[in-house]
């Protein structure tokens, strides 16, 4: 047991600083063949941030432990929206602009609303036991996802954030920097190797200690992969939330929770069909009260205060309980 839980820790780490490596590497190798830093932002970065979701999630799947894949994703989306937030919340208050309120949150949102839908599709009983997530579920997600890139190259641009041609036709004139291509894509590489077998021993890991201990696999994945896997998002939130940074506090919990569902669940589907064994409506209908308890308040005064912050938190604390009261 106790090697076990070191794998476990020693999973995370590998997957954290894996993801860190193969974005930081991704990101230099972009600047030096002079992509814009809006693309970088938008793409590597974002993916980045989502990469320990999606490895633990597609070695979950592939090694046959769906609920542990579906568990790490409507886990971290009310990590992300009820731990994070609320800790930044109640660590300084946290002003969110009208675009966020009006647009970023409903995409969320409606991606939580889709995830909730396919796996109820064929429900024919009170629970969700043997309901899957297939291929033409996975295929619906990605093309929502594809849908919410499309929107969010789109905000950019009317934003003036996107480079106009002109500046793009002088980035491309700009020599090409491959003085670090080496070193570049060797930290690629190296993050790449460390996601895998990171991701590789945190699920062997956890699946172990939930069969040793009859934990229901599900509730591992709500619990100890979630929050793991979430550890990234909450430490820059946190930090973002402290420096008065509400703006990239609340658009990575965001931001994070779309690619959650629409990106990770929806590859991961496509390339193994994931059937739901213990997750139930409560944890379903958790992932859509959090995220309407979100919007909601960010929508009265365009504000998340340190009271609604600690509503959150109460909120997740009650969600924890009811899993442990599970076991």
């Amino acid at each position: 047991m106790l090697i076990n839980i070191v794998y476990i820790i020693l999973g995370i780490f590998l997957v954290i600083w894996g993801a860190n490596r193969l974005t930081d590497g991704a990101s230099r190798l972009a600047r030096g063949m002079r992509v814009p830093e809006i693309f970088i932002g938008l793409t590597i970065v974002a993916a980045g941030t989502s990469a320990p979701e999606l490895f633990v999630s597609l070695v979950s799947a592939l090694k046959g432990t769906s609920d542990l894949a579906v568990g790490n994703v409507i886990g971290s989306n009310i990590f992300n929206t009820m731990l994070i937030v609320g800790c930044s919340a109640f660590i300084a208050p946290m002003p969110v602009v009208k675009m966020t309120v009006t647009k970023d949150i409903p995409w969320a949102a409606m991606a939580a609303f889709l995830l909730f839908l396919l796996c109820i599709d064929d429900m024919d009983s009170p629970h969700l036991w043997g309901n899957e997530i297939s291929r033409s579920d996975g295929i619906i997600l990605l093309v929502g996802f594809t849908a919410f890139m499309i929107y969010t190259f789109n905000s950019a641009r009317k934003a003036g954030l996107m480079p106009t041609e002109e500046e793009l036709e002088d980035n491309r004139e700009l020599p090409k920097d491959y003085s670090k291509l080496g070193r570049n894509i060797f930290w690629i590489v190296l993050g790449l190797a460390c996601l895998i077998v990171g991701s590789d021993l945190f699920v062997d890991a956890a699946s172990y200690v939930a069969h040793r201990y009859g934990v229901r696999q599900s509730v591992v994945g709500l619990t100890i992969v979630a929050g793991g896997t979430s550890l990234p998002e909450l430490a820059t939130s946190v930090v973002a939330a402290y420096k008065g940074r509400s703006a990239i506090a609340i658009g990575n919990v965001i931001g994070s929770n779309v690619f959650n569902i629409l990106l990770i669940l929806g590859l991961t589907a496509v390339v193994h069909p994931m059937r739901i064994m213990g997750i139930t409506i409560v944890d379903l209908t958790m992932m859509l009260v959090s995220m309407g308890l979100l919007w909601m308040f960010a929508f009265t005064k365009y504000y998340v205060s340190r009271r609604e912050g600690a509503v959150l938190i109460g909120g997740f604390a009650v969600y924890m309980g009811w899993l442990l009261y599970l076991l």
